[in-house]
């Protein structure tokens, strides 16, 4: 058991995976799991076949909340988060954080592993050829934290229902310490898999709401780190793209993608007028 490390694992609608993520590191590290879908069979498995995982059903008030949370039951020096959809990952892997840690003094504020199955275009990452990169973001997939320093920045901003929570936290987190990828830690973000749907219904409504929320994080998390000037200006072409797609597809009767872009009008206004980011899967 390493006593220096928790790994905090968020469920929603991710009972498979996260029951094969665990037995790789089951007793190897602390363990916490953050359940936001409430799901009770997920709970009965592990009181009854992981007893020493400490286990939380919470309220869905998006992924900045629930790690927050998880945070403040964590009692170890470091944690690191990870998204059950991560492949690749065991206890080598983790302790190979703790090694890169040392090699940096602690004097740092996130690190990262590198990602072997990600477009570039999706993702950016460092110079392979390091063992260490500086960074200025970090996947939130995965992320390397000394609890200490989590805490005196404050976590994440809880305004943030998906996206956008983990470059807000690396760019707040800037202004003391510097960000760093691990390059020989290489595991596969199976991007868009955490979440069980079961039939096509429920996965269209989670692509609307992963849309909706996108932009509406990107407008939220350019205004705050940016200022009002530089949003406005960055986002009225995004806005007239949107009006006129939404005209385009309204004059060919094309539907479907017409309510595509009426939702991301939907959550970019909600984000400029400065209401919150309410949008839920039922809605």
């Amino acid at each position: 058991m390493n006593e220096n490390i928790t790994v905090i694992l968020l469920s929603h609608k991710s009972k498979d995976l996260v029951i094969n993520f665990i037995e790789k590191i089951y007793e190897k590290f602390s363990i916490i799991l953050i359940d936001n879908s409430n799901d009770k069979e997920l709970e009965n498995i592990i009181k009854i076949k992981n007893k020493k995982i400490t286990f939380k059903i919470i309220d869905n008030n998006g992924y900045g909340a629930a790690i927050n949370y998880a945070s403040s039951l964590v009692k170890t020096k470091y944690f690191l988060i990870c998204n059950p959809d991560i492949e690749d990952l065991d206890e080598n892997k983790i302790n190979e954080f703790e090694k890169a840690a040392k090699l940096l003094d602690d004097k740092f504020s996130v690190l990262g592993p590198r990602y072997t199955n990600l477009d570039p275009k999706s993702i950016k990452q460092s110079d392979e050829g390091k063992e260490i990169s500086k960074m200025k973001f970090i996947s939130g997939a995965c992320m390397f934290f000394k609890k200490k320093l989590f805490d005196e920045l404050g976590g994440f901003d809880e305004n943030f229902f998906l996206y956008f929570e983990e470059s807000d936290f690396c760019l707040k987190a800037s202004k003391v310490s510097q960000s760093y990828q691990i390059n020989n830690i290489q595991i596969k973000h199976n991007i868009g898999s955490s979440v069980k749907v079961t039939n096509e219904k429920e996965k269209e409504n989670l692509n609307k709401l992963y849309k909706w929320h996108f932009i509406w994080s990107k407008y939220y998390y350019y205004k705050k780190n940016y200022g009002l000037l530089l949003s406005i200006l960055y986002f009225v072409p995004i806005y007239i793209r949107i009006r006129f797609r939404i005209l385009f597809y309204t004059i060919n009767k094309n539907n479907k993608k017409r309510e595509n872009y009426l939702i991301r009008l939907d959550g970019l206004m909600t984000s400029v007028k400065g209401n919150k980011s309410h949008k839920r899967i039922d809605d």
